[in-house]
């Protein structure tokens, strides 16, 4: 099935983070089980700018990695709600991890995120993050679990 768009209001229904460490703007081209788009627009009052790097302020390469990772729990969330209700996805690793250009204030970015494989509450991913010229940012694969909130 193929939706169009999840809105800011809609993403915060799916996934347990939230603001300042929600990193997820909307979601579109959402495919279930298969892909989805995640768009943030990084703005000068981003909490971490203040100290990466002061004169120079730079999104840190873990933000953009949590972004991917926000955008493949969103996608599993959206895709199976009824079996993620009151759950939350865990990421359990992260590898082959590039960084090609920094990502400054003002810059929206795109995260494209795909599903490779499941097994059971575990979930492979692989994903590329754009700027609005285009210009690929990073790309990471990783894995990520379903589990209860209470960790059980």
């Amino acid at each position: 099935m193929f939706v169009n768009k999840l809105d800011f209001t809609e993403i915060k229904r799916l996934i347990p983070h939230r603001e300042p460490f929600l990193l997820i703007d909307e979601l579109i081209n959402i495919e279930k089980l298969n892909k989805a788009t995640g768009i943030k627009q990084f703005t000068i009052n981003e909490k971490f700018f203040d100290g990466h790097f002061p004169g120079h302020p730079v999104v840190p390469g873990v933000i953009l990695i949590e972004m991917m990772a926000q955008t493949a729990a969103a996608l599993i969330a959206f895709s199976l709600r009824d079996e993620t209700f009151n759950k939350i996805v865990y990421l359990m690793n992260v590898e082959n991890s590039k960084f090609r250009k920094p990502v400054f204030p003002n810059e929206k970015i795109m995260a494209s995120v795909k599903a490779l494989r499941s097994k059971g509450r575990v979930w492979r991913f692989e994903g590329e993050s754009f700027n609005e010229n285009g210009d690929t940012v990073c790309s990471s694969k990783w894995s990520a679990m379903i589990m209860d909130r209470n960790n059980e």
